[in-house]
Order: structure tokens, then C-alpha cells, then sequence
């Protein structure tokens, strides 16, 4: 179906029937204000059929989300499902998940989501108390080193009369360590 021939108001038997099992169905839209706006707009419909309905955008809390996931027809971005999915996978306590289990899903404009978003990975990254602290003590280190750049050194001997700690081969593209650069580590 093209733009406007109506695919959110035909999602709606499908989204209805399969929410009737009570394991939840998600609505996947490409950003936050498709989201909320086809949840207000189609949610007034389910509310009328039953049914409960929830909205996953990237400023709800932890409790908000998991009322929105335990509704029977949640809404949201393929962001927002996908992040949820990887927090819920790194949690230690299951009282910390906010997804329920995975059951029927309505991909609104599939191509957006499937083929452009597909390129942009979804990536969790931590913050690396003890290794932060390695990187903090080799910054220090490394900018208390005298550094020689060069075009090209074939002499390795060479460069160990030069008064550095490490040397630059711009040509080779390579970084190493003198001697005294070495004594110092």
C-alpha cells in the first residue's frame, strides 16, 4: 500500500486478533511522533474493542515502560523495541526487564525499518570503571614523551641517536618506541 491508502487504520484487525491471546502485540513506526500519534489516534479504537494500549518514547522511565510493554498493544520505535531488548538482555534481575515476552509485530513502512535503519547498528556500551583507569594512566604517560617525526627511517639504529621517546613514520604510518622511550615504560 502506498502513503495515505490507509495501512495504520488496516493494522488494526490484525493488531486486535492477536492481542485477544494476551501476549501482547507491538507496532513498529519509524519515529516518536508516528508512535504517539498512531497511539492516540487507533488507540481510541482498541480502548473501545477492550484492549489496553501502550507508547515506548526514548524519555520514559524504566516503570513507565514496563506499564507500556505489559499493555495489550504497544506502540513504539524500532529504536526504542530494539534498545529495550538489549538492556533487557544485559540486566541482572529480572525485576529489572521492562519487555514481556515477544509475540506479534506490525512493521509500519518495513522498508524504512528493515532496509535504510537496518544499517545503523544498535550498540550498548558500558562505562569501564578499572579499564578506564589503565586509559587514564597511559594518557598521563604518553604525554610526558619527546616525540622525533619523520617521512621515512630505514635505520632503526638511527633512531636511537635522537634525543626521544618514540618516533613517528609518517610513510609507514607507525608508531614505536625508542630505547629511552622503552626505559621510561
Amino acid at each position: 500500500m502506498k502513503t495515505g491508502e490507509g495501512k495504520t487504520l488496516v493494522a488494526i484487525l490484525p493488531a486486535y486478533l492477536n492481542a485477544l491471546t494476551g501476549e501482547g502485540v507491538h507496532i513498529v513506526t519509524v519515529n516518536d511522533y508516528l508512535a504517539k500519534r498512531d497511539s492516540e489516534w487507533m488507540g481510541k479504537v482498541y480502548r473501545f474493542l477492550g484492549l489496553s494500549v501502550g507508547l515506548i518514547i526514548h524519555d520514559k522511565t524504566p516503570a513507565e515502560r514496563r506499564a507500556s510493554y505489559a499493555a495489550d498493544i504497544t506502540y513504539g520505535t524500532n529504536n526504542e523495541f530494539g534498545f529495550d531488548y538489549l538492556r533487557d538482555n544485559m540486566a541482572i534481575y529480572k525485576q529489572e526487564m521492562v519487555q514481556r515476552g515477544h509475540n506479534f509485530v506490525i512493521v509500519d513502512e518495513v522498508d524504512s525499518i528493515l532496509i535504510d535503519e537496518a544499517r545503523t547498528p544498535l550498540i550498548i556500551s558500558g562505562k569501564g570503571e578499572e579499564s578506564s583507569k589503565l586509559y587514564e594512566m597511559a594518557d598521563y604517560f604518553v604525554a610526558r614523551l619527546k616525540k622525533q617525526v619523520f617521512s621515512t627511517t630505514d635505520d632503526k639504529e638511527l633512531q636511537d641517536q635522537f634525543d626521544c621517546d618514540y618516533i613517528v613514520d609518517e610513510k609507514e604510518r607507525t608508531v614505536s618506541l625508542t630505547q629511552k622511550g622503552i626505559a621510561k615504560a
